[in-house]
């Protein structure tokens, strides 16, 4: 219940950002000397989310736990398509050392800034087990919203779909 309300206050405040977006675009929108926000065209803001989902998926690939904490808010919450609810900072970190991705393809990034800073991802991620598992890919839709905190870039809440 708490991940939907989270998700609908997402989705409300990308919303409000792309309303306020049109309302406040063309030339005489800007101050001069203003800089205006980041879209999803912006390649280099794009490039660092691309760097730090990797580096967020090649930790859970290791089983690095403490590198894979590195990109959580310590109010973390993530929901996963395995049907067991939210988890926690804490919870997930636990999980990490059971994890048995052997690889990973990501594509689709897009890149949202919700304000200066907050930004929203979605992008899919194709998983793909070791040889001996009983299922060998899989993929996953996700949803993730990133807040900057004392200067840094950490995931606040993460949401799995599962992709036939």
């Amino acid at each position: 219940m708490r991940a939907c309300f989270v998700l609908a206050c997402v989705f409300a405040l990308a919303g409000l950002a792309v309303s306020q977006q049109a309302a406040g675009s063309g030339p005489a929108a800007s101050k001069a000397g203003e800089t205006q926000p980041a879209h999803g065209g912006d390649s280099a803001l794009k490039e660092m989310f691309e760097a730090k989902i990797k580096g967020e998926w090649d930790a859970l690939k290791n089983r690095d736990k403490k590198a894979y904490g590195d990109f959580l808010a310590d109010d973390y919450i993530g929901v996963e398509v395995d049907g067991r609810g939210e988890r926690n900072k804490i919870q997930s970190l636990n999980e990490v050392a059971e994890l048995n991705v052997a690889d990973y393809t990501m594509w689709g990034l897009k890149v949202t800034p919700l304000g200066p800073d907050t930004t929203f991802l979605v992008y899919e991620i194709t998983m793909q087990f070791p040889p001996r598992a009983q299922v060998r890919y899989a993929r996953i839709y996700i949803g993730s919203l990133w807040v900057k905190r004392g200067g840094e870039w950490k995931e606040l809440h993460y949401q799995e779909t599962h992709v036939k």
